[in-house]
């Protein structure tokens, strides 16, 4: 009994890494991130090919303006914790500033997005967007998640 416990012990012990070393998981690309999110609003609006197609379009658009705005957000954030490590306040106020401006850019570009998509859509599909919340069922609205106390 022992000796078998033992056996499995061991032979567990050297097979769990092989488990979890299987786990090679990649991101889907801009591109796959579109089509997940088109096919999502297309299950749950019933949109028509066309509007598939403009949202694909509007969709795109907005990941590769994000795409650049979190370029530019990686750097500056970098840059800011060289200041942070430098104790320069200078820096750390033009990093703070520059990352303001490019958050600003970031809800921008998605709500503008968001608006060319809803306004794509019939009325019967905008108050089932409506019921759905913003976003395709994420968050509470257009201005965010809704608290609930």
């Amino acid at each position: 009994m022992t000796r078998r416990f033992f056996t499995a012990f061991i032979s567990l012990t050297f097979l769990v890494p092989f488990a979890f070393a299987q786990r090679n998981h990649t991101p889907p690309t801009p591109a796959q991130q579109v089509a997940n999110k088109v096919a999502r609003l297309t299950a749950m609006l019933t949109l028509t090919p066309a509007q598939q197609g403009t949202a694909t379009t509007i969709f795109t658009t907005e990941q590769s303006a994000l795409s650049t705005v979190g370029a530019s957000m990686k750097t500056a954030r970098t840059a800011l914790k060289t200041a942070v490590l430098a104790n320069d306040t200078a820096g750390i106020s033009t990093q703070a500033a520059a990352i303001g401006s490019l958050t600003t850019q970031e809800v921008q570009v998605t709500s503008t997005a968001n608006a060319d998509f809803y306004a794509m859509l019939t009325p019967t599909q905008q108050t089932q967007y409506n019921k759905l919340g913003a976003f395709g069922g994420r968050g509470g609205g257009f201005g965010g998640r809704e608290r609930h106390n």
